[in-house]
């Protein structure tokens, strides 16, 4: 029983990180490549269309991956390298907390990489992967 709550409890935190960056991505993918890179330019980030694709793909499309359970260590790496990007060239001058301050930012990073590798069993990576591992351990001598 307590199992099937700590899947569903994984699923929701999926859905809820996924979420958020999902919006962002949307806003992104609005802007267009150009706009992104031109954004990101502006912030004097390095190699700026690519890292304006990095960011469209990784809260897109990443996000439909993180809420079916898809790639979750994949997807997590992602939103954390998006998230500490965000943090150290966006929002640490304006502190942890505050106005602008990256303390959201960092949660969310670390809420995707704990999710990422900790996605319960309502995952197509359980369905994948999670299932031959159980039967291998089962196998396994004591």
């Amino acid at each position: 029983m307590y199992a099937r709550v700590q899947d569903l409890a994984a699923l929701a935190g999926r859905i809820g990180l996924a979420v958020v960056f999902f919006a962002h991505g949307l806003q992104k993918w609005d802007m267009g490549i150009g706009g992104v890179t031109n954004m990101v330019s502006g912030m004097c980030i390095p190699l700026p269309t690519l890292t304006a694709l990095f960011l469209i793909a990784v809260e897109t499309i990443g996000s439909v991956a993180f809420v079916v359970g898809f790639a979750l260590p994949v997807v997590a790496i992602g939103y954390a390298v998006d998230a500490i990007g965000a943090i150290f060239f966006v929002h640490i001058d304006n502190g942890l907390t505050g106005q602008g301050g990256y303390e959201l930012v960092l949660a969310l990073a670390a809420g995707a990489i704990g999710l990422g590798f900790n996605g319960g069993r309502l995952s197509l990576d359980h369905v994948f992967f999670g299932r031959k591992r159980a039967r291998r351990a089962e196998l396994q001598p004591a």
